[in-house]
């Protein structure tokens, strides 16, 4: 399956000189977009922290595996050296920074990970300046009609097949459940992955030894998806202190379980201060369909909202409104620092716009508002030609992202 992503890598390989670091979750495609680069080069050459010659290889240094691999001799098509895991290695940052800055004129480099490459980008980053972060994400509407993305941000639509749609919302967007399109397997294939991030990724990056607990948590949110945070209540259930629930949830987001969008607050009036909103980066695993709708559109607008900054469009943002009158709309989307559109979800038609979209478009001077229905047919219109809220079917408006 094609996807978006290879573009992108092979858009970045021909162009630019930094190290791709390619982040997402488990079994989302991260080496098999790597791979794909092998139409550049006539040597691709793939290390894997968790196969042992691999690791015992990469131990050695990076003299071994430039002699292993003969790569000290200049070529036409620079040769690609893909690191796949290698979080794993303490100190895998200097190591990468020691191996870029001596070598980088004689071949391009990929790393890739499910968890860690970005924890450490808001404080000091050895590597700063030295690699370009895509965060990759499950496919989507957008996604499945094309995997060239468009100039700027928005494109036109492009109608999806209703079946299509229907097993994104029941299998997720994750290639291989979505592909296959099996409950059974599906099952299977969720089950394995859980057990991955937690008896292997987690316990084996973290210190957290309360693993049961951990997802005693996690089924707990699952369960809870697109409701705001509370760390005393989900203390109390978890049976650890909220400073803990603090750190797990963190934990669980940077190893790509779950993401957090935060209340939007200037210009809103008797604003919503501080609980964030919960959502799966798998919104499949979402047991309430109404949830799993709203989870499904969360997941879009945040692949959105990462795919446009990682190709440098600009500054984006995703949050939600909310004030303590509890007036609220799901998703504001920013550009630049400024609100650009609103989205509220509903699983149906309900042949009226939400008063809550007019209010925070008249409080936050949004340039859209969009009520956003999972069960109405494409149209063949463009939603951001309209400045005043109207409706619009999610088939239409989710392939005009990407």
């Amino acid at each position: 399956m094609e996807r978006i992503y290879q573009y992108i890598l092979q858009e970045h390989l021909q162009h630019d000189r930094q190290m791709v670091f390619l982040a997402g979750p488990r079994q989302v495609g991260k080496t098999t977009i790597s791979r794909t680069a092998a139409s550049l080069t006539q040597q691709l050459i793939y290390l894997n922290w968790d196969y042992e010659e691999d690791q015992q290889l990469i131990l050695a240094g990076p003299q071994a595996i430039l002699n292993h691999y003969h790569l000290l001799v200049p070529q036409a098509l620079r040769p690609i050296l893909i690191f796949d895991e290698i979080h794993k290695l303490k100190r895998w940052r200097n190591y990468l920074k020691g191996f870029y800055d001596k070598y980088t004129e004689l071949m391009h480099f990929i790393v890739t990970g499910s968890a860690k490459l970005d924890i450490y980008r808001r404080s000091g980053d050895s590597l700063m300046g030295r690699y370009f972060p895509y965060r990759v994400h499950p496919l989507s509407v957008a996604e499945l009609k094309r995997t060239i993305p468009a100039d700027g941000d928005i494109q036109l639509p492009q109608p999806l097949a209703t079946d299509l749609f229907t097993a994104l919302i029941q299998f997720g967007g994750f290639p291989e459940p979505f592909t296959r399109q099996n409950k059974p397997f599906y099952q299977r294939w969720n089950k394995l992955r859980s057990e991955q991030l937690f008896q292997l990724d987690i316990r084996e990056l973290t210190r957290i030894h309360e693993l049961a607990q951990m997802q005693l948590l996690a089924s707990i949110l699952k369960r809870q998806a697109g409701e705001l945070i509370n760390y005393s209540s989900l203390a109390k259930l978890v049976r650890v202190s909220a400073d803990t629930i603090q750190v797990w949830i963190n934990t669980l987001q940077s190893f790509y379980y779950c993401f957090e969008i935060k209340p939007w607050r200037k210009n809103i009036t008797r604003s919503l201060i501080k609980q964030p909103k919960i959502y799966l980066w798998n919104w499949a695993d979402g047991e309430d369909i109404g949830a799993r709708h709203e989870n499904m559109i969360a997941s879009h607008l945040l692949k959105a909202v990462h795919l446009w900054e990682d190709r440098g469009l600009g500054e984006y943002g995703l949050y939600f409104l909310r004030d303590k009158e509890k007036r609220e709309v799901d998703f504001l989307v920013t550009k630049n620092n400024r609100p650009w559109f609103l989205v509220e979800v509903k699983s149906q038609d309900t042949h009226s716009v939400s008063e809550n979209l007019y209010y925070f478009q008249k409080q936050t001077q949004a340039l859209h508002a969009f009520q956003v229905v999972i069960g109405m047919p494409y149209r063949e219109i463009d939603c951001f030609e309209y400045h005043t809220p109207i409706i619009v079917p999610a088939l239409t408006f989710l392939s005009q992202l990407v």
